[in-house]
């Protein structure tokens, strides 16, 4: 076969390092080989997708053998390896193969995920029916399946089993637009990684309200509300109502490392939304956390708003200390009254791990704005009186103390 011919003739370098216990338990060095099989995988899809793809295959085979000792508490390993998944399958689904190649890969990601024990590739099932790249090949493998999937969401839970093959199974059905069988599948208790296909099939199939109101009801101590909102949310903008997904779950599923990524997040999805509405929506979600918005309403260009949520409550010293520096010459009142508000909070004793330059850091760079603002005096006077009302033996009047004549 040409592509098994060609596949022999290049060598992987990935494949010396996934043999069947190749790794230890730290899982650093096991997550930087996955990314660069990643990252040679695909360098290789840009002349030759269809090695590529092959390529791919035999790492989800080698992912559970070569980790098999690795320890996953951090969850590190896991990430980077469904991350790795979801990079790779959309080269084996796109791969222009033929139909006996393309059911030899299936066949050989079914073998590795039946016997993915710890389990490292349970998330290739999710992406099932992509896999199979067409309506009848995963119409074939939903007939395929369904029968021990019936079985594993019996109604009787003294007479229902694991099938590792369910979520591959709903996958399939779901690829060859069989909604209604997913629906039928589903009727009985299950959990929600396979209810979420029932919603998916009803949104697939026009009812979008039904389809929102199925995921609500599946909300449970088990239940991710983070993925309900999320799905929820998909649904109805992909469905035109966008305002609708806005207004019930626009602030909720998209958080993210810090607030102002969060903010980013929920303005790329609604771009029709003003920033300083998306911004007051999401500040009502944290109650007695208004002051960790700063930055997000900083880099909006919020600036009167910055700086009253920085007033409300405690805010990073050294985030309204780089902003003090960094918008001395383009809004040198807001760098002033920014700078005014770190030294506000040193004095109340907020920031983790404060040294002494960061103190120097937010009086020099205050000073600075207001020499650009032409308030330096005004400005001297107010670092003194905040200074001066700290309490006694703190550290920014220890530190700042000989230079303002305290």
């Amino acid at each position: 076969m040409r592509l098994m011919g060609r596949g022999e003739a290049h060598r992987w370098a990935f494949k010396a390092h996934f043999r069947r216990r190749a790794f230890g338990w730290k899982s650093q060095p096991a997550v930087q080989r996955v990314k660069q099989a990643v990252g040679e995988i695909k360098k290789i899809a840009r002349k030759d997708p269809l090695l590529a793809a092959d390529g791919a295959v035999s790492l989800f085979e080698r992912l559970s053998p070569a980790l098999e000792h690795v320890d996953g508490s951090s969850g590190a390993i896991g990430t980077a390896v469904n991350s790795a998944i979801a990079e790779l399958v959309p080269l084996v689904a796109i791969a222009p193969v033929d139909a006996r190649t393309r059911e030899a890969w299936l066949e050989r990601c079914w073998k590795a995920h039946a016997a993915d024990q710890m389990p490292y590739i349970e998330a290739l099932a999710d992406y099932w029916g992509d896999l199979c790249a067409s309506k009848e090949v995963a119409s074939v493998w939903a007939d395929r399946l369904l029968g021990a999937t019936r079985m594993a969401l019996r109604s009787d839970r003294r007479r229902r089993g694991y099938f590792h093959g369910t979520t591959a199974c709903l996958s399939a059905l779901y690829r060859s637009e069989r909604y209604a069988e997913i629906v039928e599948l589903l009727e009985s208790e299950a959990i929600w990684p396979y209810k979420r296909w029932a919603v998916k099939a009803l949104a697939a199939m026009g009812r979008t309200s039904e389809a929102v109101e199925y995921a609500e009801s599946c909300r449970g101590p088990w239940t991710p509300d983070s993925d309900v909102d999320a799905l929820c949310e998909e649904i109805l903008i992909s469905s035109g109502r966008v305002e609708q997904a806005y207004e019930r779950y626009g602030a909720r599923p998209h958080r993210a490392g810090t607030y102002l990524a969060t903010f980013r997040e929920v303005a790329r999805r609604y771009p029709h939304k003003a920033a300083g509405d998306i911004l007051a929506d999401l500040v009502r979600t944290t109650p007695g956390e208004e002051g960790k918005w700063f930055a997000a309403a900083r880099a909006a260009g919020l600036y009167g708003e910055a700086l009253a949520l920085a007033s409300r409550t405690p805010c990073d010293p050294r985030t309204l200390t780089r902003a003090a520096r960094d918008l001395a010459e383009r809004q040198p009142a807001f760098a002033v009254a920014a700078g005014l508000l770190a030294l506000h909070w040193l004095v109340e004793g907020y920031g983790y791990d404060i040294m002494g330059g960061d103190v120097w850091a937010a009086y020099s760079s205050t000073v600075r704005a207001a020499e650009k603002a032409g308030v330096i005096d005004e400005t001297r006077e107010r670092i003194r009186s905040l200074v001066a009302g700290e309490s006694p033996g703190g550290s920014v009047r220890q530190i700042l103390g000989k230079d303002l004549d305290l």
